[in-house]
């Protein structure tokens, strides 16, 4: 080896020793640093974190030389937003920590065990929905604790934004574990909150198990169940109960949008694995109506994505609406009489960052105040960006059914949903819709295609244009009936009343435009007489305007002459026969025409099966 490569071989080993030695005497550094020296710098930080001035009394090391050292932090204060009212967000007497050093080397904190006492911390929500605790660039990842001892604690909190609070004490110790306790309100209703969690000591790796309750007059939730790992909120199995008079009450603890309702009682089990949701064995009832099923909940770019089954044996749909709800629609009905469309709302306005599917079946409807002839239902909800799809739709009646499609389009936020309706009745009959046996009878079709604009289903038809089609035939009516429809005077006068005539065909076939149904055409076909109509039904009051004239099939001994005209709602027409008809002077005239033989023509049948498809056509 010659002089020149041994002195290259001697500064090459006194390099790396250098480096080497400046590696350690670098984590000799950080094994002892002197982190109470951070405190301006921590304040700093944290006051711009925060957008309030941070304050620490002290910051001292327990010990001497560690790669996990342990600090202590003194009079903490953290001023609460300007928007969430006056006082502190939070307030630490002393907060001890324990952190391994190197993940800071990658602007991470990793505690390992955590005692403080003296902890005030105040939690506000605002109505808009802004949290005074998040930080837009907070690391939310879940700690390893091997210890965590929490004494002298309370935790305040106010959400405007769905009408709850409380107020409780939390303490943690390696004897009792985890426990909260307190007292708060929801919905303006008291409450009383308790939540207990295993020892966080030697449980660093295993399955954590906890419960929580929440319990008042209004309201009762139980939540026990396992996380993976203590604190571990995205990876945990739950089995939930709850009951409330209303689904508000739950809806206002898990702020799933729910609605109004009669009284609740609800069982589930289900798993949080990241940002999905996997709810099996759901099951309960609503008043007197029973619920089950299964969904998914994914949370995918800032969207939740849901998919699901749900059935119902039993199901009331006056269950679907709370006290409230029920006592308007009744004042409303009360003001403004019966009307055939329903007030359903379907307004979606404010789901607007929820899709998904959910498929739907009710095997058993019954009914409410008042008798309906829907027995059953099933189809499948399907919502994209605040447009809602309801296809296939089937309504079972007592007799036939309703299949068909309704969309509800409410894209970009409109305030008013664009409603489209396309359902065909098929197979029913006039007792069915009439709710009961009466004295006519024949198949009923139908077929409705609409589109308007409305927060409700009346609304939006009381703003539709399209066609409404309707359809009887093949059935029977009272022969003194099918006399009086042709202006039959002297066999509406001289019939039995139990004779029967044939109904060859009702058809009706409105052309809808901005709500106002006009006839085009009303067809009365029986085998004694025909009448035709004119005139219009304006939606949503469902107020008739038409007037019917008619002749007989028949010779008649005695024709009247004129019309009739029929006024009122479809619930509750207002037949009214001029006096003109009904006059002496018209009788005598009628006599004479009579003898004369000059009553004019008499109807003939009428082309029921085309007129049927036109109507039923759309």
């Amino acid at each position: 080896m010659t002089f020149r490569t041994l002195i290259a071989d001697r500064r090459l080993h006194w390099t790396v020793g250098g480096i080497v030695g400046l590696i350690l005497l670098a984590l000799i550094g950080l094994a002892a640093f002197p982190w109470g020296s951070l405190k301006s710098t921590v304040e700093s930080r944290m006051s711009k974190s925060f957008g309030q001035p941070v304050t620490i009394g002290r910051i001292d090391r327990l010990d001497g030389f560690s790669f996990t050292p342990t600090i202590a932090i003194r009079d903490v204060r953290i001023p609460q937003a300007g928007w969430a009212g006056s006082g502190d967000l939070a307030t630490i007497k002393t907060a001890t920590v324990s952190f391994p050093v190197f993940p800071l080397l990658l602007g991470k904190v990793r505690p390992e065990s955590i005692d403080v006492a003296g902890l005030r911390l105040n939690l506000v929500r605002a109505k808009d929905g802004r949290e005074n605790w998040r930080q837009p660039a907070s690391d939310e990842s879940i700690p390893s604790l091997t210890g965590l001892h929490i004494a002298d604690t309370m935790v305040s909190y106010r959400d405007a934004k769905v009408g709850r609070s409380f107020t409780a004490k939390v303490t943690a110790d390696i004897t009792k574990g985890l426990t909260l306790d307190g007292t708060g309100e929801i919905l303006g209703a008291p409450v009383t909150l308790s939540a207990r969690g295993a020892a966080i000591e030697g449980a660093t790796g295993r399955p954590w198990p906890f419960e929580a309750r929440i319990d008042g007059p209004r309201l009762g939730m139980t939540i026990i169940g396992r996380m993976d790992t203590p604190f571990d909120t995205n990876a945990m199995t739950i089995d939930l109960t709850a009951r409330a008079d209303d689904l508000k009450m739950v809806d206002a603890v898990i702020e799933a949008g729910l609605f109004g309702t009669q009284d609740v009682q609800l069982t589930a089990h289900a798993r949080h694995d990241g940002p999905d949701w996997t709810i099996t064995r759901l099951s309960g009832t609503i008043g007197q109506s029973d619920i089950a099923g299964s969904v998914t909940v994914r949370k995918r770019g800032g969207r939740t994505l849901l998919d699901g089954d749900v059935s119902s044996n039993r199901l009331d749909f006056d269950d679907f609406a709370s006290d409230a709800g029920l006592a308007k629609a009744a004042a409303l009905e009360q003001s403004i009489g019966l009307r055939l469309v329903p007030n359903m709302r379907i307004n979606i306005v404010k789901i607007d960052d929820t899709d998904g599917s959910i498929r739907f079946t009710v095997r058993q409807v019954f009914g409410g105040k008042r008798p309906s002839s829907i027995t059953s239902l099933r189809g499948t909800l399907k919502l994209d960006h605040q447009l809602l799809d309801i296809a296939p739709l089937t309504i079972g009646l007592k007799q036939g059914e309703i299949a068909g499609s309704m969309r509800v389009d409410q894209r970009g936020g409109v305030k008013v949903p664009l409603v489209t309706i396309d359902l065909k009745l098929s197979g029913s009959n006039v007792d069915t819709l009439a709710g009961g046996a009466g004295a006519v009878d024949g198949r009923v079709d139908a077929r409705a295609r609409l589109a308007g604009r409305g927060s409700t289903i009346r609304e939006a038809v009381g703003n539709a244009t399209g066609s409404i089609g309707l359809v009887a035939r093949d059935g029977g009516l009272p022969a003194k009936v099918a006399a009086m429809i042709g202006f039959d005077a002297s066999r509406a006068l001289t019939t039995d009343d139990d004779a029967r005539a044939g109904l060859r065909c009702v058809v009706l076939r409105l052309a809808m435009r901005d709500g106002t149904g006009r006839v085009d055409p009303l067809v009365l076909d029986t085998t004694l007489s025909q009448s035709n109509g004119q005139g219009s039904i304006s939606f949503p009051a469902e107020t008739l305007a038409i007037t019917l004239t008619g002749a007989p099939k028949l010779k008649s001994v005695l024709r009247l002459p004129g019309s009739v005209t029929i006024a009122g709602t479809i619930r509750e027409p207002d037949v009214t026969i001029p006096p003109r008809v009904k006059s002496v002077g018209n009788v005598l005239k009628a006599i004479g025409r009579s003898i004369a033989g000059t009553q004019g023509p008499r109807a003939t049948d009428a082309d029921c099966g085309t007129l049927s498809a036109q109507a039923l056509s759309g």
